[in-house]
């Protein structure tokens, strides 16, 4: 199992050192993210400070760009980490689509198979496979002239991932995408039952099997040396998990386990504001089954059982309490029974 994380940059200046410590504790590879900073810049610095981890964006907003400006900072970065980016692409939701980026929204899923097609397409152009001559529903891209053409790229043009939760976005990823970053409310029963299935009805669709796709499933950690940070950590995660209940596209990891009528609190209780209510409704069963959630000696065998005969990758996560170079330990058990 490969060990991700994704890194917490407040300051995208602090890329240099957080992205090189991760190297150093020994992960795998690590993410940004796209939230008050650009989430292609840091990694520019990451690449330059470290030699060996894997690079990515978890995700960057799609439907923010277009094909050929993530074609363009795709192909640059694989340039500049030596091979090592990974463009990982989610579509975020309407709302700030249209109110915060001004751009269009209409049939997600369609939309997000439609660019990475696209995307591809630029790649295969470049790398001398193809002409130019993409027309689809949103994107169309039929002209690439020598001033603009970067040429082949020296490692290959890098992998595209898409993340997602619901049946139409997750089957895209495994029709046209190489690798998927599953989101970390979902338990290992609706990993099994919603998201596993979806994968595969894209994957039939473009004739390849389980294996041509990278699973990489973002996975809540709530753990701790000491009683008083453990319980802080759990509160935490209670407040998360209580966020992500209350949304509707969420419903149905509790659905799964027949915890619909849960949500719809949730979902009631976030309309008033009432917050601290809902963090309330989160109790041990449910975190449980969601997060991974124990004592620093457990946390690795845990992961395994929770993601065993389902992903290649694990992205150690925890939002509201975020600093993964305390799972130093965790990291090198899991390195260790490989």
């Amino acid at each position: 199992m490969k060990i991700y994380t994704t890194a917490p940059l407040e300051d995208p200046r602090a890329a240099k050192d957080t992205f090189a410590q991760l190297e150093e504790i020994g992960y795998d590879g690590a993410f940004s993210f796209e939230a008050k900073h650009d989430p292609f810049l840091p990694l520019v610095l990451a690449a330059e400070n470290t030699r060996s981890l894997r690079l990515g964006t978890a995700i960057a907003i799609s439907f923010a760009r277009s094909p050929m400006n993530l074609a363009n900072l795709a192909h640059g970065l694989q340039s500049i980490s030596g091979g090592r980016f990974i463009l990982g692409l989610g579509s975020q939701v309407r709302p700030h689509i249209e109110k915060r980026f001004s751009m269009p929204w209409s049939k997600p899923a369609a939309r997000m198979r439609e660019q990475v097609l696209a995307v591809k397409a630029i790649f295969a152009r470049w790398e001398g496979l193809a002409e130019l001559d993409f027309r689809g529903e949103f994107y169309r891209h039929t002209l690439m002239i020598p001033a603009f053409d970067p040429g082949p790229n020296e490692f290959g043009p890098p992998p595209v991932y898409t993340g997602g939760f619901g049946p139409l976005m997750t089957a895209v990823a495994g029709e046209v995408a190489d690798g998927f970053f599953a989101h970390p409310f979902n338990t290992r029963k609706s990993m099994l039952h919603n998201m596993l299935p979806a994968l595969d009805r894209g994957l039939e669709k473009s004739g390849r099997t389980r294996d041509a796709l990278d699973i990489i499933c973002a996975t809540l950690v709530v753990t701790a040396d000491e009683e008083e940070d453990f319980q802080r950590v759990v509160l935490a995660a209670r407040k998360q998990l209580a966020f992500y209940g209350s949304t509707p596209a969420y419903r149905p990891t509790l659905d799964c386990h027949g915890w619909g009528d849960l949500h719809l609190e949730l979902n009631r209780l976030s309309k008033l504001g009432k917050w601290d209510d809902m963090t309330h409704l989160i109790d041990d069963e449910v975190l449980e089954a969601i997060a991974v959630v124990g004592p620093r000696s457990e946390i690795a065998g845990k992961l395994r059982a929770r993601l065993s005969g389902i992903a290649g990758g694990v992205s150690l996560t925890h939002n509201r309490a975020p600093d993964p170079s305390q799972w130093a330990d965790v990291v090198s058990e899991l390195k260790s029974a490989r």
